[in-house]
């Protein structure tokens, strides 16, 4: 397609957040590159389970989705937060449409293999119809990805992190950025602006790289894994200013 391509999962930090959500619609419509924007809403679902006393399980820092919680998650994911990013990003100028993994069967999923727990309706990413993503952006419109997916008797519950993976491969973009609250890796108080798989998992191992960093760093190297040349963790300040820790092979 000639232009470069990066795939964008926004941490549910900013979901909730009208004015966080104003500064990323405009920060999108004001980057040069073409966007796939992915979104998850874990925050919202287990606010809305609470208040219909549905407790939210999980195994591994996963959620478990049972039936109940799935009509839940649809309703969240498809509904409520998609729509709100989409309207934040068309008021911002962007052409932006919103779609679930299950719209056109972009993601085609399969139920999540777990050694000891059934994971019900929490799935994982069998297939992807890249096609449907390279015909939005070739009209100029930007893609908002809910990672609710299908399956054969149901739909599934995915995490966001592996779906833009997995998106990200599929079209062949040049990069993964997550946006989340943190700047990137730290070391010493300073960002570490760059870092390879092998040195990222040094210092995880070594406890420089630890806490609730670990799984966004290892998301972040399941992004190379995957096939794409760079993953970025960052916060909307820093991607503003192409500041963060970038991961490469």
């Amino acid at each position: 397609m000639g232009s470069l391509i990066s795939l964008i999962k926004i941490s549910g930090h900013y979901l909730d957040d009208d004015a966080l959500l104003r500064r990323f619609a405009e920060a999108v419509a004001g980057r040069e590159e073409q966007l796939v924007i992915v979104h998850g809403g874990g925050i919202e679902i287990t606010r809305l389970q609470e208040r219909l006393n549905i407790e939210p399980t999980y195994v591994d820092g996963l959620r478990v989705t049972d039936a109940q919680s799935l009509s839940l998650v649809e309703m969240v994911l498809c509904g409520s937060v998609n729509k709100r990013l989409v309207r934040h990003l068309l008021n911002a100028g962007v052409d932006a449409q919103g779609l679930s993994g299950v719209d056109r069967g972009l993601i085609r999923a399969r139920q999540m293999r777990h050694e000891s727990v059934d994971m019900q309706f929490t799935g994982s990413v069998k297939s992807v119809r890249g096609e449907v993503l390279f015909q939005l952006l070739e009209l100029g419109v930007t893609p908002v990805v809910a990672p609710v997916s299908a399956g054969t008797d149901s739909n599934f519950n995915l995490n966001a992190d592996p779906v833009a993976g997995a998106l990200a491969a599929a079209i062949g973009a040049d990069s993964v950025v997550f946006i989340s609250n943190v700047s990137g890796v730290l070391m010493d108080n300073e960002l570490v602006e760059r870092l390879s798989e092998v040195e990222a998992r040094v210092l995880i191992a070594n406890g420089t790289i630890y806490g609730g960093m670990i799984p966004k760093v290892k998301s972040a190297l399941d992004v190379l894994s995957s096939g794409v040349p760079k993953a970025i963790i960052t916060d909307l300040d820093g991607w503003a200013g192409d500041v963060g820790t970038t991961f490469v092979k």
